[in-house]
């Protein structure tokens, strides 16, 4: 490594004495979701009627079953005791936070909601996957990730079963195993799941290999391996599941397992058959079937020619089956989620966007439930690498082209101070309007042209911000963070090779003096100074040069003392780390948890993967705060507290439904076994 001259030395010694800590008080952490602010989901339901022949959809009669508030998924419809109305179950994030809802709807669109799990009975802040009322409705079934797993990067989702007239909750899902979309069957004593078993998360992004597995749903015992390679099982009798796994043609496909319980659930299940339902030529999954096995099954489906999901009958004919289509006639262009069918019959369920406009909406902070509420509060942002200014009266934030300024206390319209492609930002700690960011492509090599620039904007009135190019040019500059003084820039360069850190003048770049932090065949890249000068937090490769798997690291401004922080495990990823106030916890990004969910199920993410965690610099003291089936990432930490105003039920009419599906299940070409899938994930 350069040595470091004398001035700099120096100056690490005086910034190690005189830059205190801020202790005591409350603060604010904000992150950015992939794509969450364009999701704005509602259950819809479309009613169908029978024949012994036939079967008709009433395409003019779709309902909107929820109220158009926050996100709405994973509805399941409860036994009707009233033909003038429908129960639904479902999932909602509002409020802040997941939870499980029932709503009793009538004819008339009346709703009379209200959550299944009071926040004070039970963790309001995890990922409910597919709920099930059963037992007469006394018990609900349901996924929970707000148990810790035992392994790195190993889902927390499980399976509990809660009786509603006592709260008493029973985990179903034995320890360090990991279960994924349970289904009861019709007489409620088996419980299917998706389970990845032991393992861990190992980076799939398409699918998890799981496999069925069934247990009795009042205790967990009797747990049996059903069907290896299979996942999202769907019941239409107690000898009957169906399932959708990806076929050795490359097509995902539905099949159906026959199963025995002899001894009325004494003895374990067995299998007795198991066929592929859907043929290839076109991607089918998420079954839901028609209780008492009518012959009806409900399954999303990509078709060849077309770019979104739809929701699809298939309606069994003699020893075949015949396709019914039920979404593409009512919103062609819209993705269509996760079907269900009433016991009846005569309703088929599904979630989509209830939006349309494409437009960008202002900024949001959406609240989320902090579990230490007492410590800091907790937002998601509508834009990617925010930072907070040192006096907390605004939001840097990256809105792709572009960096954008807004207050944070959301008066105002957002800024936009600047228009190329930029990440992330940082504030001068010092220079009042000083905000760090590097301009050029992301995800890019060593040797692409890539700068640090600063942005120095007036913040009492809208005239036009300066920007100064702080590197001369090329290697890849780019994460830059400030010393606490004001005086140094610490940055990623790939300038020799390969990403290694360096520290430069903050005010004149290159040209004033730049020094070399960290040296190796590797990456380090994603860092950021503690607010008492005495740290550098990154994120590296090193233990795995190019395998993609980034762990914690620390090291001193003058490059001693280098030391492991956090690692997600073999083959993970821990990044964007950012120092706390008081300089002795960090808040970053991680697979840690695993999934959360079959990532088939959800719309597209880059990776289907990233929660927000916190830890102390020691590596003690892991706390999760998210819980959910996005990707979230980009964290800041600011002293300044926000009050956790929450604001997600004014979302009504925002939505924008200008998101992807999964990227592999695009079809590039459809002729058969020559269908290929391709993309980087869900």
């Amino acid at each position: 490594m350069d040595s470091l001259p004398l001035v700099f030395l120096l100056f690490i010694t005086i910034i190690y004495s005189s830059i205190g800590t801020v202790t005591g008080s409350r603060s604010t952490i904000a992150f950015t979701s992939l794509g969450r602010s364009r999701y704005g989901f509602d259950i819809f339901a479309i009613p169908i009627s029978t024949t012994s022949s036939s079967v008709s959809i009433k395409y003019n009669n779709e309902l909107q079953l929820t109220d158009g508030v926050s996100v709405n998924f994973n509805g399941f419809f409860l036994p009707s005791t009233n033909d003038s109305s429908t129960s639904l179950l479902y999932v909602s994030e509002r409020h802040g936070v997941s939870n499980i809802y029932l709503d009793n709807i009538n004819h008339l669109y009346l709703h009379l909601q209200h959550p299944i799990l009071p926040s004070d009975d039970h963790p309001p802040y995890s990922m409910k996957d597919r709920p099930s009322l059963v037992g007469g409705g006394d018990h609900l079934v349901y996924v929970s990730t707000h148990e810790q797993s035992d392994s790195p990067r190993q889902s927390w989702a499980a399976v509990y079963s809660t009786h509603l007239p006592t709260k008493k909750t029973l985990r179903l899902t034995p320890p360090g195993i990991s279960d994924f979309s349970p289904s009861v069957s019709p007489s409620g004593t088996w419980t299917a799941v998706a389970s990845s078993g032991v393992s861990g998360w190992s980076g799939e992004v398409q699918e998890l290999k799981t496999s069925i597995y069934v247990f009795k749903t009042a205790d967990g015992s009797k747990r049996t391996l059903l069907v290896e390679h299979g996942g999202w099982p769907a019941w239409a009798d107690d000898s009957t599941i169906y399932f959708h796994r990806q076929s050795p043609d490359g097509w995902w496909s539905v099949y159906r397992a026959r199963i025995s319980t002899a001894g009325n659930g004494t003895l374990k299940p067995s299998v007795v058959s198991v066929d592929r339902i859907t043929p290839p030529g076109f991607h089918a999954f998420t079954p839901a079937a028609t209780v008492g096995n009518s012959g009806i099954l409900a399954v999303a489906t990509r078709r060849p020619g077309s770019e979104y999901r739809h929701i699809e009958l298939l309606v069994s004919v003699g020893t075949s089956y015949e396709f019914v289509e039920v979404t593409r006639p009512v919103s062609p262009y819209v993705h269509h989620y996760n079907p269900f069918i009433s016991p009846d019959g005569k309703q088929i369920g599904y979630h989509r966007c209830r939006g349309g406009n494409n437009g960008n909406p202002p900024l949001l902070l959406e609240n989320i439930k902090s579990p230490s509420p007492e410590a800091f509060s907790l937002f998601r942002i509508d834009g990617s690498f925010p930072s907070f200014s040192h006096d907390g009266e605004r939001i840097a934030y990256v809105n792709l082209p572009g960096v954008y300024v807004v207050n944070s206390d959301g008066s105002g319209e957002p800024r936009k101070v600047f228009a190329g492609n930029a990440f992330p930002t940082a504030w001068d700690w010092k220079r009042e309007g000083v905000i760090y960011t590097s301009h050029g492509p992301d995800f890019a090599t060593e040797r692409t042209k890539v700068d640090i620039v600063s942005i120095t904007l007036n913040v009492d009135d809208d005239s036009e911000p300066s920007v100064k190019k702080l590197t001369h040019g090329g290697e890849n500059n780019a994460f830059p963070s400030p010393s606490p003084d004001g005086k140094w820039l610490v940055f990623r360069s790939g300038r020799s090779g390969h990403k290694n850190l360096y520290i430069m003048d903050a005010a004149e770049g290159e040209d004033g003096g730049i020094y070399r932090l960290t040296e190796g065949p590797w990456s380090d890249t994603m860092c950021n100074w503690s607010p008492d000068g005495k740290w550098i937090a990154f994120a590296s490769d090193r233990d795995s040069p190019g395998s993609g798997s980034f762990a914690m690291y620390m090291v001193h401004p003058d490059g001693t003392e280098l030391r492991k922080v956090f690692h997600s495990g073999d083959g993970g990823r821990t990044n964007h780390p950012w120092f706390g106030p008081d300089s002795k916890t960090l808040v970053f990004t991680s697979d840690y948890g695993g999934v959360s969910a079959e990532p088939i199920s959800n719309p597209h993410h880059y990776q289907p993967y990233g929660e927000i965690f916190t830890v102390n610099v020691d590596g003690s003291g892991l706390q999760r705060l998210t819980y959910n089936s996005y990707e979230d990432g980009t964290p800041t930490w600011s002293p300044f507290f926000l009050k956790p105003i929450d604001v997600a039920e004014s979302l009504q009419g925002t939505a924008r439904c200008k998101f992807d599906d999964c990227h592999w299940l695009t079809i590039k070409e459809a002729t058969g076994s020559n269908a290929i899938a391709v993309g980087n994930g869900c």
